[in-house]
């Protein structure tokens, strides 16, 4: 196929992607050079379809038509969102739509996961903590005729009630509660905001993606043990202490871990963990393996 013909078909590339990502799971570490190519077609790809503000439908095989225009978010925007980690994930979610049910969509930022996951058929429950993202969610939601997801503006935590919320203005993806980064930079608001305990939750989901900014070790530590019995999780590890955290927790409950950053093999030490979103996403689980078929 020629170059002209790709490009009439700007979806082709991107469906192409999605098909050969679960048997491509032994590459998937975010330094592989496998990686690193993938990486860098996805991107041209995203940026013809969703590099402008208008809502307009897009074919994303094989989930359909997407509709999610462009927003600026300081020093990131959200062409960031479908970098090829993310598309990973989105792939995680097509092959195993008959294995799981419902979802928890744990900082849903400005709603893409969510999005494609009720696009595969799950009934997805969603937390954004910001109001200004969340705002962008509901109208992406609304523009995706999305009515299987349940939006809250609330954050997650081991218990309810309410918590200072620091917005970063310089990248407002790396907004989180405070206390769980140490260094926190730029310019930043603070507020306060509704946080949802887990445990309640958790019970009536299968999955959850968690990507908390910093708060998913008090977030999962949260989880009782035997809720791991009917659920996995999908998590995006923010520092190192918050992995050695999880790691000894979970090691310790005989719950497996499965890391990217050793291509979905199980963690057999504590390095074999991911220590920020770019070494890629840990997945928790009671089962012997990751399903990537």
């Amino acid at each position: 196929m020629s170059v002209q013909e790709l490009q009439g078909k700007p979806a082709s590339i991107l469906e192409s992607l999605f098909g050969a990502l679960p048997s491509l799971w032994t590459h998937h570490e975010a330094g592989s050079r496998t990686y690193a190519l993938l990486k860098q077609v996805a991107r041209r790809e995203v940026e013809g379809l969703f590099g402008h503000p208008h809502p307009i439908p897009r074919e994303f095989r094989p989930f359909g038509d997407l509709v999610f225009p462009y927003h600026a978010m300081g020093a990131v925007d959200s062409l960031n969102l479908f970098d090829l980690s993310e598309l990973i994930l989105f792939s995680f979610y097509w092959v195993n739509r008959g294995r799981y049910k419902r979802a928890l969509d744990i900082g849903a930022n400005l709603g893409l996961h969510s999005i494609l996951l009720t696009k595969c058929g799950y009934e997805v429950e969603a937390f954004e903590p910001d109001p200004y993202h969340f705002k962008i969610l509901q109208e992406n939601l609304t523009l995706n005729h999305c009515s299987r997801v349940r939006a809250n503006n609330a954050a997650v935590s081991g218990r309810d009630g309410e918590h200072e919320f620091i917005r970063v203005l310089g990248n407002t993806t790396g907004s989180h509660l405070a206390g769980s980064k140490a260094s926190p930079y730029g310019e930043l608001q603070r507020f306060p905001v509704r946080v949802k305990a887990i445990d309640p939750l958790i019970r009536r989901a299968d999955l959850m993606k968690i990507d908390a900014e910093g708060h998913e070790k008090e977030i999962l530590l949260a989880v009782p043990r035997d809720a791991w019995a009917h659920v996995d999780a999908l998590v995006e590890v923010e520092s190192r202490s918050n992995a050695a955290a999880i790691y000894e927790h979970f090691t310790g409950l005989g719950i497996r871990l499965f890391s990217q950053k050793i291509n979905w093999r199980p963690v057999g030490r504590m390095e074999d963990m991911p220590f920020n979103y770019r070494e890629g996403t840990l997945f928790l689980t009671s089962h012997d393996e990751m399903p990537w078929s």
